[in-house]
């Protein structure tokens, strides 16, 4: 059987609160369902989720079960691999950056197959519970005022509240003050005290280790949106984890082409500014990216990864109808992201002697 490798996730849903759900594609009702997975049967809500993706004809959905846990199933129907998510999920694990596990599966809705999905575990209570870190507050960066500054992106104009773009998930609601004076806090303060101020607000090796991962993965999205913050409870600084890693490797969040030079050595935001404006943060970051240029972003140790992650898809692939791109797209997926690694390998090298002269 030609999705043997992957394991399957079946949903029983009755068939009217199915069709009602995919009718309103921007609609965010959940109606009661059950999953079978592996042998157990568990009563959940079902539900759409995604951006762009709700207008597809493969959606999106979200799964919250009984138990707690929620499950996010991702068509990643703009991207011909399926895999750039995982795999940079995978990378940033790699480097040190809490992220998402993901499985990819194949769905049974109502008894008629759906194709290949990914599933992706949800940044949540139980996820940062399940790596024994404690929070104080959970935050979503959720559209692009997520940048950090105090200028609204689209207005030019100053934003009518430093929370816009973000969502307040986890934690009370002192948090979203905290988060608006650590912004307020980015842009006012000085280069001589706003390193010090950092030091205190942010766990700034973990910062930069995603700034490290969001540039040589290639996420132009990754900078102001797509992303969590959260409080660590001992210490009271923002982490950061990656969300949305679908438009990388080569290609953008349509799936398109995009070269290997879309996103700067220095990445994006007012608050990477403001730090990589500080020498000593600077030559860190730069170190960083020799380290992972000599480690973790190397064919050696990404083209096994990719390679046993396509093998395993591969039958899946061939048997699902509902893929956007060809099955010979898919084929070539390795080598075009295995062209990216070396091309941004030599961007990076390139950008850092540059900017080491400096």
């Amino acid at each position: 059987m030609a999705t043997a490798a992957l394991p399957i996730r079946t949903i029983t849903i009755d068939e009217e609160d199915l069709q009602e759900i995919k009718r309103n594609a921007w609609g965010k009702q959940f109606k009661p369902a059950q999953l079978e997975s592996e042998g157990s049967k568990e009563k959940a809500t079902f539900g759409l989720r995604g951006g762009h993706t709700r207008n597809y004809f493969k959606k999106s959905y979200e799964v919250r079960l009984e138990s707690g846990r929620t499950l996010h199933w991702n068509a990643e129907y703009d991207d011909p691999s399926m895999m750039r998510n995982a795999l940079s999920f995978q990378f940033f694990n790699d480097i040190g950056v809490p992220s998402p596990e993901t499985t990819h599966i194949w769905l049974v809705i109502n008894g008629e197959a759906q194709g290949v999905y990914l599933e992706i575990e949800a940044v949540d209570e139980l996820f940062f519970a399940k790596r024994k870190l404690k929070v104080q507050s959970l935050i979503y960066a959720v559209n692009d005022s997520a940048d950090f500054s105090m200028t609204d992106p689209d207005t030019g104009h100053t934003k009518p509240s430093l929370f816009d773009g973000y969502e307040l998930r986890q934690g009370e609601q002192p948090a979203r003050k905290r988060l608006v004076g650590f912004i307020r806090n980015i842009n006012s303060r000085k280069s001589s005290s706003f390193g010090s101020f950092a030091a205190k607000r942010l766990d700034v090796n973990a910062y930069l280790h995603w700034l490290a991962g969001a540039v040589l993965t290639g996420n132009y999205d990754g900078f102001d949106q797509n992303y969590a913050l959260f409080e660590t409870e001992s210490t009271g600084k923002y982490r950061i984890i990656p969300w949305d890693y679908e438009g990388t490797w080569g290609r953008n969040c349509y799936g398109k082409p995009c070269g290997s030079d879309l996103v700067r050595i220095q990445g994006y935001n007012r608050l990477t500014r403001k730090l990589l404006a500080i020498p000593a943060y600077r030559r860190s970051y730069q170190a960083l990216l020799q380290k992972l240029l000599s480690t973790s972003f190397t064919i050696d140790r990404l083209e096994p990864v990719i390679a046993n992650m396509h093998n395993r898809l591969s039958p899946a692939i061939r048997s699902d109808y509902t893929r956007k791109a060809s099955f010979d797209t898919f084929l070539s997926e390795p080598a075009f992201i295995q062209d990216y690694i070396l091309e941004r390998r030599q961007l990076i090298k390139r950008g850092l002697k540059s900017w080491l002269k400096e």
